[in-house]
């Protein structure tokens, strides 16, 4: 199929269709692709344009951005400003900014730049303690960790995503062998007694399924107050947890936390599907079917990038990183 082109490939046909070249001109000139490829490609990726009057907006048909939505999932266009380039160089006159409303409107929440945490003078500080006190941690040690993360689930879009219809807030976990079980959060918010709970059931269940040993792994979460509580703290206590083995993340750290890829991708599958869940119901049925298609090699290789993010932070000085 056209999809499975390299990029180099793609642009190359791209060019040498719009200069005119025949389709033995262009075999010749790219190894590899037939006629009927080429036929393909010319009808799917030809820019269509709207009737009338010259000037107006390019339309970008729904192939095209069945593409996108493929190309952004799986890393190949990461930001609105790969897929406004993109756009572009295939023949679409469309500026940046109706690049990120039509993203947002597929769907994405595109920004103009990546939002960060803000990052204080005392989070720095946290951030490359923390990271320095992990800088000799091997695979090995990495791989003995079950990182968790809490994250909020939108029927449709973004927060800012008008017409919004209802969300999801999700607890869930990763290991070296895989993700763990996620669960739902009722009504949005979490207390210290709905935390113990979800590590009694949810956590647990995860653990078992993997066949781990409390004593013998690692726990991540973040530094919130109903995590360090008194109720959590007895809990991880009283099952069989090592208190120096619970580990709370600095805050203002999503990149130290390997799990927030997950949920990256997790949003991207759900924005693939055609139509907006129809309430949270449907939402939770989607989350469930696409949390349990990652794979164990997807979370092995995020973790793996664990050595790779502290030498980040430290290098930083505490700061911001490209993870």
């Amino acid at each position: 199929m056209v999809h499975t082109l390299s990029r180099s490939k793609q642009e190359s046909i791209l060019s040498l269709l719009k200069k005119g070249l025949s389709y033995s001109e262009i075999m010749k000139r790219v190894p590899g692709v037939s006629r009927s490829t080429l036929s393909k490609y010319k009808g799917l990726y030809t820019p269509e344009r709207t009737r009338g009057h010259a000037g107006r907006k390019t339309t970008i048909s729904s192939t095209t951005k069945n593409y996108l939505k493929r190309e952004l999932v799986n890393g190949s266009l990461k930001t609105a400003k790969d897929v406004w380039s993109y756009l572009n160089s295939i023949g679409h006159k469309i500026g940046y900014f109706g690049t990120v409303k039509m993203l947002h409107n597929m769907g994405f929440n595109a920004q103009i730049k990546k939002k960060k945490p803000l990052l204080k003078k005392c989070h720095m500080e946290a951030r490359l303690k923390w990271a320095k006190a992990h800088k000799n941690w091997t695979e090995d040690d990495w791989r003995r960790m079950v990182f968790s993360d809490e994250t909020k689930v939108n029927v449709w879009g973004s927060d800012g995503f008008k017409g919004g219809a209802g969300s999801v807030m999700l607890w869930g976990c990763m290991t070296w062998d895989g993700p763990g079980y996620a669960c739902a959060i009722e009504d949005g918010t979490m207390k210290a007694s709905d935390y113990v709970h979800i590590l009694s059931t949810t956590l647990m269940d995860s653990l078992k399924y993997y066949g781990y040993e409390q004593e013998a792994i690692y726990f991540q979460q973040d530094n919130d107050p109903k995590h360090t509580s008194k109720l959590a703290r007895a809990w991880f206590k009283g099952n069989g947890f090592k208190e120096e083995h619970t580990f709370n993340w600095p805050a203002q750290s999503p990149d130290l936390n390997p799990i927030e890829h997950l949920w990256h991708h997790l949003k991207l599958r759900l924005s693939l599907y055609e139509g907006r869940a129809k309430g949270v119901h449907d939402l939770w049925s989607r989350i469930e079917k696409e949390w349990n298609s990652f794979t164990k090699e997807q979370c092995q290789a995020y973790i793996k990038s664990m050595p790779a993010r502290c030498r980040a932070v430290i290098k930083a000085k505490g700061g911001y990183t490209r993870y």
